[in-house]
């Protein structure tokens, strides 16, 4: 690096700390500014949190869901139990009622 740019990339370096230990000493940062930055790192924590949630394996499943992988799907509609169905590897089937919640849109669960 040139001579010349690294005094200026030092010099600029400078001003930016200069610039950023006056805001720290500034009087006019008040309980607003506290409390903003409390805001940020509850928000921050909430976030983390979730993430850890997030990351926690799934649970060994609930009685109702065969272990295993699907084999298959169908969905039966326009019929007195529109349902989506599913086939497990296992042999078993699950039903999940459906509803039409719009054109084309259907819900189950």
């Amino acid at each position: 690096m040139q001579p010349l740019r690294r005094l200026a990339l030092i010099a600029l370096s400078a001003a930016a700390l200069t610039a950023c230990g006056a805001e720290e000493r500034d009087p006019s940062s008040g309980p607003e500014d506290r409390a903003s930055l409390e805001r940020l790192e509850l928000r921050v924590n909430q976030l983390e949190r979730q993430l850890k949630e997030l990351d926690r394996p799934a649970s060994t499943g609930d009685s109702k869901t065969p272990a295993g992988p699907l084999r298959s799907l169908t969905l039966r509609t326009g019929t007195n139990d529109d349902r989506l169905r599913m086939y497990w590897s296992d042999g078993q089937t699950s039903d999940l009622v459906c509803s039409q919640e719009g054109k084309g849109i259907w819900a189950c669960g």
